[in-house]
């Protein structure tokens, strides 16, 4: 007597991602935070215009809902941040590489801000529920953010500058309060994380 054929192993779910990129998609964007990666995931995820738009949304949010705090967001000190203006003619005639450097030195910046106002804040006498989520929830952000600029290659791109090039020194200054922190994060991602990423993904386009 012949004996069944066993049954074909069905196809794995993780196999069929790169078939549905919206499925792919908001799982990367789900595991990012976590440090966790994700099979068949595009390597210049950041490329996706709703990647990065997801998080500046947040970091608005975040600003408008620190923008009425009266109680709970003032630091009592005061904390370093990037300049986030930008001179778009200088821009432009920057190297790529000083470009990445501006963009990786910032982003680093940036994070150690405000990872020291989460510290402020966790140690305030009177400290706000809601505030502190959002400060959370950038911390894990801008985590996710810097994993995908070092997929894009701005790291190595910052430290390919050669010897004799001398960038300038990163523009900072201090802010006070939770809103400043959040909305000098808002700008940076507006500003020039945008156009960073916006041109070195056109280049890897080429």
């Amino acid at each position: 007597m012949c004996e069944p054929a066993p049954p074909k192993p069905t196809q794995s779910a993780w196999h069929s991602f790169p078939e549905c990129p919206a499925l792919l998609l908001l799982l990367s964007l789900l595991l990012l935070p976590l440090g966790l990666p994700v099979l068949g995931a595009p390597p210049r995820l950041i490329c996706d215009s709703r990647v990065l738009e997801r998080y500046i949304l947040e970091a608005r949010e975040a600003e408008n809902v620190t923008m009425g705090c009266a109680q709970g967001c003032s630091f009592s000190e005061n904390i370093t941040v990037p300049d986030t203006k930008v001179n778009f003619y200088t821009w432009k005639r920057m190297d790529v590489g000083q470009q990445a450097l501006e963009v990786w030195q910032g982003l680093a910046l940036l994070s150690e801000a405000i990872l020291r106002g989460q510290a402020l804040l966790a140690n305030a006498s009177q400290p706000s529920e809601t505030p502190q989520l959002h400060v959370d929830k950038a911390v894990s952000s801008l985590r996710s953010l810097t994993s995908l600029l070092r997929a894009l290659g701005a790291q190595k791109e910052a430290m390919s500058l050669p010897e004799e090039a001398s960038p300038a020194p990163l523009r900072t200054f201090t802010v006070d309060t939770l809103c400043k922190l959040f909305r000098i994060y808002s700008n940076f991602l507006r500003g020039k994380l945008t156009l960073y990423t916006g041109e070195a993904c056109r280049r890897g386009d080429r």
